[in-house]
């Protein structure tokens, strides 16, 4: 099934220890999956993070992995752990402690999409809820560690951009003047999740693109994150989250006018991200 999880294009010369990966942007609605629902086929859409890995497209010819979820996040979500599973919505799943996520819908298998709207009007099975995760959470979660295991041999280090857009409504509290609004917020887990002189190059990288950069706030990174951003081991994870309404109609879910010009910008940022830790050599392969 891995075929149908996710797709992996990878550069003609690998460059750079950087691993570009868009978990949300999957687009591939079963038909079962939409005649079970009780949302049309936009409002189950809201929660997907479209067109982000068109949006960052250009990694391969900068020298850099592209890895993208092909199946929808309202259909199984890669950005939680397998064993978060909502006893609300999946037949015999067990409460585990408080999990915030779990309790408003959004665990592994989704409940609700944006807005708290919920997708079914009953339960699903344990058996619906193993499938989704052991054909497409697993085979994703399994090609994103062989693509940071394969940087870190070539190069000793391992960096994630973890890709991933905002509605505009979750920033348009951060700042009563929109002028001060983040366009990308990164998330670092706080610096737990990746070294701060890697962070920094990144902030400036899409600084520099022109957009204004913001840091944990409202996002500071979830099971991607916390899970892969290792340190300690040379291992890097950094969640970037773009501001929807700069490339998209949110409502019809379409690009706007700005989506070239916006992908255009994100280009000339990847650019500079490649060239992170480029003083280091790549290492023979074993």
């Amino acid at each position: 099934m891995s075929g149908q999880a996710y797709s992996i294009e990878m550069p003609q010369g690998w460059q750079s220890p950087v691993v570009i990966a868009s978990p949300h942007s999957g687009s591939n609605y079963p038909k079962t999956f939409v005649s079970q629902s009780i949302l049309d086929a936009k409002r189950l859409r809201s929660s997907e993070d479209a067109f982000v890995d068109l949006l960052f497209a250009a990694a391969p010819r900068l020298g850099m992995p592209l890895l993208a979820a092909k199946m929808p996040r309202a259909y199984v979500d890669l950005n939680r752990s397998s064993e978060e599973l909502d006893p609300a919505l999946i037949e015999g799943a067990r409460r585990r402690g408080q999990n915030p996520r779990v309790a408003s819908g959004l665990g592994v298998i989704p409940r609700v999409v944006s807005n708290g709207r919920a997708i079914y009007s009953g339960k699903i099975t344990m058996q619906e809820a193993r499938v989704r995760i052991d054909d497409y959470w697993f085979p994703y979660h399994t090609a994103l560690q062989r693509l940071l295991d394969a940087a870190h041999t070539r190069f000793g280090e391992a960096i994630l951009i973890d890709c991933h857009s905002m509605p505009h409504e979750a920033i348009e509290n951060c700042s009563p003047q929109r002028e001060k609004r983040p366009e990308i917020v990164l998330g670092d887990r706080f610096g737990a999740a990746a070294d701060g002189s890697i962070v920094d190059e990144i902030e400036a990288a899409f600084a520099e693109a022109g957009f204004r950069v913001a840091r944990n706030s409202p996002f500071a990174g979830a099971y991607i994150t916390q899970t892969y951003g290792r340190p300690f081991r040379q291992q890097h994870a950094i969640q970037v989250e773009i501001d929807r309404s700069l490339y998209m109609d949110e409502a019809n879910i379409a690009p706007n006018a700005e989506f070239e010009a916006i992908r255009a910008r994100l280009t000339q940022a990847l650019q500079r991200i490649s060239g992170l830790r480029k003083d280091q050599k790549p290492m023979a392969a074993e």
